[in-house]
């Protein structure tokens, strides 16, 4: 690759993300225990990844059913391949896009968690939301917010900037979703939803080790990655980590913090033919 190749779309290593995504599948089991499942339900599950996270839902619908979407065909092959259906007959897994979500009042929640920042409009996302709820229909949504991960990304903005790195960045642009609890809100509102509640909520992203953040960075920064030869992706990693850890550096017990900020969002479909607005 060189620096004047255009840039290269990149590919999700399912394996590998299923291994390194402890805080993720922590943030996932929190917010599954806020849904307040009985059990019965139909649940979609936004931007499901490896399909560990489906796979927790599906254990507390005994008598529900859980689908799962993600636009990654290597996610979604991983999910179908590691949680069949003979093990788990009330689970599926398809290929969709979040902003084009193919369904119809079929679904009595939707859940997402962790995925939706990769998406910078989220209307497109949210009025498929609102299309796919079944009417009283609830979604609880948690993705990165704004300030999510502010200094780590700051300090890759450093490393692609260096001598030996800049040749492959030229051009380069990449904007998260991560977006403000109130224009977030306001959003619900006018996509069909009500008893709206918007969160940002801080977390402490730990490591033990260099190795866990280094998978960390591998698994995730991929739009950064695929600007490189795969034979520079360890140098890489290891420069970001040595930028950050002259500013932030491990605490006493070697535990490297990387400071998260959520954007969680609870709403309702709001009933046919009501005022627009919420309490």
């Amino acid at each position: 690759m060189t620096p004047s190749d255009p840039p290269v779309p990149f590919a999700w290593n399912a394996a590998d993300y299923h291994k390194s995504s402890p805080a993720q599948h922590q943030w996932a089991k929190e917010l599954i225990a806020k849904l307040g499942l009985e059990g019965n339900e139909r649940v979609l599950d936004i931007g499901c990844g490896d399909g560990k996270i489906t796979a927790g839902i599906a254990r507390s619908l005994p008598g529900g059913t859980v689908t799962g979407v993600d636009n990654s065909p290597e996610m979604i092959r991983f999910a179908n391949d590691h949680f069949p259906r003979s093990e788990y007959p009330n689970i599926s897994f398809y290929q969709v896009d979040a902003r084009a979500l193919p369904f119809a009042e079929e679904f009595d929640v939707i859940f997402s968690n962790a995925a939706l920042h990769w998406i910078p409009d989220h209307k497109p996302v949210l009025a498929g939301i609102v299309k796919s709820l079944r009417p009283n229909g609830k979604m609880l949504i948690q993705m990165g917010g704004k300030g999510n991960a502010e200094q780590i990304l700051w300090m890759g903005d450093v490393v692609i900037k260096k001598p030996a790195w800049e040749q492959y960045f030229i051009g380069f642009s990449f904007t998260f979703g991560f977006f403000d609890n109130a224009e977030y809100r306001e959003w619900l509102i006018e996509s069909g939803f009500e008893q709206c509640r918007v969160e940002l909520i801080p977390k402490d992203m730990t490591y033990a080790s260099r190795e866990d953040c280094a998978a960390w960075i591998r698994t995730t920064w991929l739009p950064w990655l695929a600007r490189l030869p795969e034979s520079k992706h360890s140098a890489f990693i290891e420069a970001i980590i040595d930028e950050y850890l002259k500013k932030y550096p491990a605490d006493r017990n070697a535990m490297i913090h990387i400071p998260m900020v959520r954007l969680e969002a609870e709403a309702r479909k709001r009933p046919p033919g009501t005022v627009r607005g919420s309490p």
